[in-house]
């Protein structure tokens, strides 16, 4: 087993890892729990189960030994369309520990989505919870190739439950290297077909070590609980690696977020630290009228996935006492990179570089800009993907030269801190000047009637782009033309005069991907049309 150790010299932070000649993950995160005399400790909680180290242990190596009896081999790629339960941690590490490649998917996608993924990877295995039997059966049908082996995670005689049933409870992981490619997460191909970004077994050591103890100070004693789910790069850190690293406690919620599965579930397992996304941490102030969930034992809030406004930011402390860590990650880089501090919180910003990472702003002619410039994110670390699978052209525009493009606008400031600008393909030019639609928008949420807003670039009648406004209001109001223009005008009090929308359309919900993510690009075909207040 000591043959797979990794060093980490903490003494000499932010240096790099040092991993050993053969290094395979499954062994650091799950095998070493036993030796270090975790194996009675609860390793994952659900509403109504509790899984031990030893447990865990136990079944990710039969899961390991299961799927190389059904013929699966070194480098086959697994995928999972399963939900956030103790069956996602045996099938990942099982798989990793049996030299194949996991490739879990989101649960929430159509089945022409996992047609296209099922083709596009080559996959050997799929792997699925029965909740989504209609679109994986459907998908699999329409695929080209269909892998050659298909599991139910449960339910049926042909499932992982009766495999791990009468697989053996002991296997020796795989030979493989720190570099050597371990598994891969689709892109939520917000604006095309997902791309499959190739990580490799550091990457979750680089991750769980920068962010978790050296930015958020994750420890032994925590008990994790995400909303953002497992298929989801900042949920698979959140609440299985982070955890993991430190010998600690997961709790999984199989259902979709929301107070009636979430509530209850926070109440009964009594998390310590809690991973949101700007869009429900903002559905749940507006909730909290009727019910609010029990936070007293939560000593850090996180926020990834999409800029955090400082406006919900501050509403939550008002609410709760806590203040929420922003951040900013992306699939490619498997979770944040640009972090607030529990110490060194700064309302609108991302926050400051994370440790072991670097961070450059380039403008249109791949030149660094000023601090207070805006430009094109790239940042490098050793947790960032190998390449897009499948995907040279891609792979060549977005990671270059160990430089990976975020396709995000940021500015810096001289302090060092980042703030959020919008996707660069989001930003809009206005009156000649580079307009950022979150700026926009963290201005209007701060009007005591809106939850949400969206903003995108419309032509107007003299063939010039000007911002417009999708707007999500509060339970209780109705928009209206006198609205608009209060709007309007509440924007022209608060930003740089040509940044105000012209055009207010209210709307009950904002289009999104499933990690919460505002799809922009979705509104933009509206601009043709009169908007909605008229």
């Amino acid at each position: 087993m000591m043959s797979h150790t990794v060093e980490v010299d903490i003494s000499q932070q932010p240096s790099g890892l040092r991993f050993a000649a053969n290094f395979n993950a499954a062994v650091l995160f799950i095998d070493r729990h036993i030796s270090e005399g975790r194996g009675a400790k609860i390793a994952i909680q659900t509403c109504d189960t509790a899984i031990t180290y030893a447990e865990l242990a136990a079944n990710v190596n039969r899961c390991a030994a299961g799927l190389v009896r059904l013929g699966l081999e070194r480098g086959d790629r697994m995928l999972m369309i399963v939900k956030d339960c103790p069956a996602f941690f045996y099938l990942f590490w099982g798989a990793i520990k049996a030299g194949i490649v996991p490739v879990p998917l989101n649960t929430l996608l159509r089945s022409n989505s996992y047609a296209y993924m099922i083709d596009d990877s080559g996959a050997a295995a799929l792997v699925y919870s029965p909740e989504f039997a209609e679109e994986v059966l459907t998908g699999i049908a329409g695929a080209v190739r269909a892998p050659r082996t298909v599991l139910c995670t449960d339910g049926a005689e042909y499932s992982l439950a009766a495999l791990l049933a009468v697989s053996d409870p002991e296997f020796e992981a795989v030979p493989a290297t720190a570099d050597a490619d371990c598994f891969w997460l689709y892109s939520s191909g917000s604006t095309g077909q997902p791309k499959a970004a190739v990580h490799r077994h550091r990457d979750m050591v680089v991750t769980s070590q920068r962010f978790g103890v050296e930015t958020l100070g994750i420890r032994e004693d925590d008990v994790f609980y995400s909303e953002a789910k497992l298929f989801f790069a900042y949920g698979l850190g959140n609440n299985l690696t982070f955890p993991l690293w430190v010998g600690a406690t997961a709790v999984l919620n199989e259902h979709r977020p929301g107070p009636s599965t979430s509530f209850p579930l926070i109440k009964q397992c009594r998390p310590t630290l809690y991973f949101g996304v700007p869009t429900l941490y903002a559905a749940y102030l507006q909730h909290f009228t009727k019910e609010r969930p029990d936070l007293a034992t939560v000593r850090q809030c996180v926020s990834a996935g999409e800029a955090l406004p400082a406006e919900v930011l501050r509403r939550w402390y008002e609410e709760t006492g806590l203040w929420i860590m922003d951040g900013i990650g992306s699939t490619e880089a498997l979770h944040i990179f640009i972090s607030n501090t529990t110490g060194d919180i700064r309302p609108g910003s991302s926050g400051r570089i994370v440790p072991g990472y670097s961070a450059r702003i380039l403008d249109e002619c791949g030149a660094e800009v000023a601090d207070g410039e805006s430009g094109q994110l790239f940042i490098s670390g050793d947790s960032t993907a190998r390449c897009y699978w499948n995907n040279a052209e891609r792979t060549a525009t977005t990671m270059v030269d160990g430089w990976l493009n975020t396709g995000d606008t940021y500015r810096r400031d001289a302090q060092g801190y980042f703030y959020y600008c919008g996707r660069s393909d989001d930003m809009m030019k206005v009156g000649g000047i580079w307009c950022s639609p979150f700026e926009i928008e963290s201005k209007l949420v701060e009007h005591p009637e809106v939850v949400e807003a969206a903003v995108v670039g419309r032509v107007d009648q003299e063939d010039l782009v000007k911002p417009e406004a999708f707007v999500v209001l509060k339970e209780g109001h109705a928009g209206s033309t006198a609205l608009a223009a209060e709007l309007m005008e509440f924007c022209k009090d608060g930003l740089a005069p040509y940044k105000y929308p012209r055009w207010v359309n209210f709307v009950a919900e904002l289009p999104k991907t499933a990690t919460g993510k505002i799809q922009r690009f979705l509104l933009r075909p509206k601009a043709g049309g009169q908007p909605a207040n008229g």
